[in-house]
């Protein structure tokens, strides 16, 4: 299933959130992103009718098995193009903000080959 960039950021930033250790909350998530509670409110049900999280009322929010596995692959391709386009020569500034628009344009057999060069150098 082809997911929308705003789905895939989400999934993403939940993930990163988890990994810091933190608990996961739609206020938290909103100041990682740069977005209102509402719209972190809105994109909650969103994944959630998807089967990618579960969220009780005013309560955390924790993956589903799926959910992770989503969160995981948007995740792995933020960090490989990112470490390949510093690679190249390019700043971690730049390689940042660049990864985070090519992460949700690049085909499969791109990224497969970025993760393949990456491998090699």
């Amino acid at each position: 299933m082809k997911l929308s960039k705003s789905i895939e950021d989400y999934l993403e930033a939940i993930l990163i959130l988890e990994l810091k250790g933190e608990a996961i909350q739609s206020v938290k998530i909103a100041h990682f992103l740069g977005v209102s509670k509402p719209a972190v409110s809105k994109a909650m049900q969103e994944l959630a009718e998807l089967g990618f999280i579960n969220k009780a009322e005013y309560g955390d929010i924790s993956f589903t098995d799926v959910g992770r596995e989503a969160a995981q692959q948007v995740y792995e391709r933020h960090v490989v193009i990112k470490q390949f386009l510093i690679n190249l020569g390019v700043d971690e500034v730049t390689a940042e903000h660049d990864c985070c628009l090519i992460e949700h344009v690049v085909s499969h057999q791109t990224f497969q080959k970025i993760k393949d060069f990456n491998e090699k150098n």
